[in-house]
């Protein structure tokens, strides 16, 4: 009886294998006749079924690099060992290492802190409360920290990323920049401190014809939430190119709270219509001002140095009302979603360029006791943002840095509706992995660990806080050396 058993099983195992092995045999055959009669792929035509591996492995080799044949400090647009530092800052697990650092300090442009022979002891440091925003507003702003989200619309995230966002700023008690795609419901489901963005498209506060709605400005400053608005000019992954959002993530909750069509690509103006010079510029802030009475600023790339100086020569001639509180300088280097690779790539200046020169012309115009520097670019590293300090920054923001804080894997998606940790996506069974409440902590983690870090590098140049950063506390190796 066993054994017959034993003769039924073993048939059963020749059927179902002869079954598999011709289906597959089928699937091979009909992918091979289907490779060998099309004409728009070579390689598919020449190689077919094997040719079509190549398109999977280009798919696959971005994580592939990242995780088995990249070194930790040489992949772009962040390495492994810059990811690493965050995902542990974000878990709150240690922060130290061990056999010294993997950093190569003999490249040039390096920023080197300069250490005090005599440190500050920790009974001596002194925490500086952030410099406040818009004196001269009716209603100015108190920051709660030097280190803040940047903007992030509702529509290039997903609802979960950005209410894990609103939550951890809450948490962090820093600021959180709605980025150009308007307030949604999720910017205040943590009742943070809201920074309203005013793209070039207007999206939220737009009439039927496109144009800037001051009542809609109006009402929306009434807020106790929204504390900034920040006039966006140019970002950094697409300077000279308005805002882009592929059109299956214009859903219906987004397309509404944009105010526009529903499934159709948003792509916002390079510009804002009417704005064409600095006096057209200032008009536009100055009108911002009155409607809400908040503090209002420009975010930009800077391209030319000769504009910024020119532009801090008219402000310091016009009056109070028509200046800008704060100045969001974006480098080059920036960006979280989708943009043109040339861009990306070749316009616009880095920041550790520009950051320099903006600084230098508020000072030179003595315009920076009144008009607060915000910056951002890759500043994602408590190093990065020590720099900023020193080189002028009053406050830091940053994108990708609380996107990794989310669990964002760098898998370059953003630009799809295929985000695998479900930040960047729509697609429902994407976004279960991102528990709001778990990593709304991560993102507290993250920012209180910069926080703590900055100001031991602080510390350690024999200063208070990070708040007595200058230019004299670090130095930039400019030229290789060599041991």
């Amino acid at each position: 009886m066993l054994h017959e058993y034993t003769l039924f099983s073993l048939s059963l195992l020749a059927i179902l294998f002869t079954t598999i092995v011709g289906g597959l045999a089928i699937v091979v055959l009909y992918f091979y006749i289907r490779d060998v009669t099309q004409t728009q792929h070579a390689i598919r035509r020449n190689y077919p079924v094997i040719g079509r591996f190549r398109n999977v492995f280009e798919h696959l080799g971005t994580f592939f690099r990242q995780y088995f044949y990249a070194m930790d400090r040489e992949e772009l647009p962040f390495n492994r060992a810059q990811r690493v530092w965050v995902y542990r800052a974000a878990k709150n697990l240690s922060l130290s290492n061990a056999f010294g650092s993997t950093h190569d300090l003999r490249q040039p442009n390096t920023p080197v802190f300069l250490n005090a022979p005599y440190p500050m002891l920790e009974d001596e440091c002194v925490e500086a409360r952030p410099p406040l925003i818009g004196p001269h507003c009716a209603q100015p702003y108190q920051p709660g920290s030097f280190f803040n989200i940047s903007g992030m619309s509702y529509g290039a995230l997903s609802h979960v990323a950005v209410t894990a966002l609103s939550q951890g700023a809450a948490r962090a008690k820093c600021w959180f920049n709605t980025g150009e795609g308007g307030l949604s419901p999720y910017h205040l489901k943590g009742d943070c401190d809201v920074v309203f963005q005013i793209g070039t498209a207007y999206y939220g506060v737009r009439d039927d014809q496109g144009r800037l709605d001051f009542d809609k400005l109006s009402a929306l400053a009434e807020r106790p939430q929204v504390k900034m608005f920040e006039i966006k000019l140019s970002q950094g992954a697409k300077p000279g190119k308005g805002g882009i959002l592929p059109a299956d993530k214009v859903k219906g909750e987004i397309a509404s709270i944009r105010g526009i069509p529903e499934g159709q690509a948003s792509v916002s103006p390079n510009r804002h219509r009417g704005i064409n010079d600095d006096a057209a510029l200032l008009n536009l802030i100055g009108q911002v001002k009155a409607s809400t009475g908040k503090p209002v600023g420009i975010k930009f790339v800077l391209g030319d140095e000769q504009w910024i100086r020119g532009l801090c020569a008219r402000i310091a001639s016009s009056p109070v009302e028509m200046r800008p509180d704060f100045i969001t300088l974006d480098g080059a280097e920036g960006g979280t979603g989708a943009a043109p690779q040339p861009l990306m790539d070749f316009v616009g200046l880095p920041l550790h360029v520009s950051l320099p020169m903006v600084a230098s012309a508020l000072r030179d115009h003595q315009l920076n006791e009144d008009i607060r520097l915000i910056c951002s670019g890759k500043l994602i590293a408590p190093s990065a943002v020590a720099w900023a300090l020193c080189s002028g920054a009053d406050f830091v923001v940053s994108a990708r840095g609380f996107m990794f804080a989310l669990g964002c894997i760098q898998a370059m998606q953003c630009n799809k509706n295929t985000c695998p940790t479900g930040i960047t996506t729509h697609e429902a069974k994407l976004q279960k992995g991102l528990d709001p409440t778990y990593k709304s902590v991560r993102v507290a983690h993250y920012h209180d660990n910069i926080v703590k870090s900055v100001e031991m590098i602080a510390h350690s140049c024999g200063l208070q806080n990070a708040y007595a950063f200058s230019r004299d506390n670090v130095k930039i190796l400019s030229t290789q050396t060599h041991q």
